[in-house]
């Protein structure tokens, strides 16, 4: 996507319960007198290789630009046909937005994610059921869709790779780490997980950054519940998260 995410009117839809899966589930024990419920439990299953797509709903801000981001997973695996046939303009009028940005296909690369669901907002866009996941906010408005350039997302997830899982990297010049969260099929409709350990040779990186492919020998987790995101996208618009 041209930004990372991964808002929201007061409208009715903002009391709709969010919807969980293996990857964001929600168990609730029930007793005559007490419901107990928590948000926050790891994965059953790998959402590895799972496809999705997002829009993100753009407005001006005194600080520059906001993204909301809408994400289809674990709603729906974003058919193609119904994908292509949105129009994203409309998405935005619909939304009140300045301009929606169609972001996908995309295909995850971590096994779970975690995340307290308490503020997930579930819409239909264009067609699409979708949770409202995170926020970005670019104080830079000319950095949109620009590849290797870092973004913020306010997301409240931690992400985990593990034991045992191929990861693909970037380090940048500091020696700073970015883990490829998902890989995307818009510049390259055929780009399959397969393609990812020699993907190095089609990378347009700037100078004194290089691509690294690893073997986990242990879980890897990226995130926190209550920090900002580091993010940022190659030049085949697949999408990285900086691994604190």
């Amino acid at each position: 996507m041209a930004l990372v995410s991964c808002g929201g009117s007061d409208d009715a839809e903002t009391n709709a319960t969010p919807s969980t899966s293996a990857a964001e589930s929600t168990v609730v024990v029930t007793t005559e007198s007490t419901i107990l419920e928590t948000t926050t439990l790891p994965a059953v299953e790998s959402m590895r290789g799972k496809r999705y797509c997002e829009f993100l709903l753009l407005n001006p801000t005194a600080n520059g630009i906001e993204a909301t981001v809408y994400n289809s997973f674990p709603l729906g695996d974003c058919p193609n046909e119904q994908w292509t046939a949105i129009d994203p303009p409309a998405v935005a009028a619909a939304e009140g937005a300045v301009f929606a940005l169609a972001n996908g296909p995309r295909y995850w690369l971590m096994d779970s994610v975690g995340r307290d669901t308490s503020d997930v907002i579930t819409k239909t866009l264009g067609g699409i059921a979708m949770n409202r996941y995170a926020t970005v906010t670019i104080t830079d408005p000319t950095s949109i869709g620009i590849p290797f350039t870092t973004q913020k997302v306010d997301r409240k997830s931690t992400f985990t790779f593990f034991a045992g899982s191929e990861v693909y990297l970037l380090v940048d010049p500091d020696g700073r780490r970015f883990v490829m969260q998902s890989w995307s099929q818009q510049r390259d409709p055929n780009l399959e997980e397969a393609d990812l350990a020699d993907l190095a040779s089609r990378l347009e990186l700037p100078a004194g950054w290089t691509y690294v492919v690893e073997q986990l020998t242990e879980d890897l987790v990226v995130g926190a519940d209550r920090a900002v995101a580091e993010v940022l996208q190659d030049n085949l618009q697949n999408s990285y998260s900086l691994i604190a």
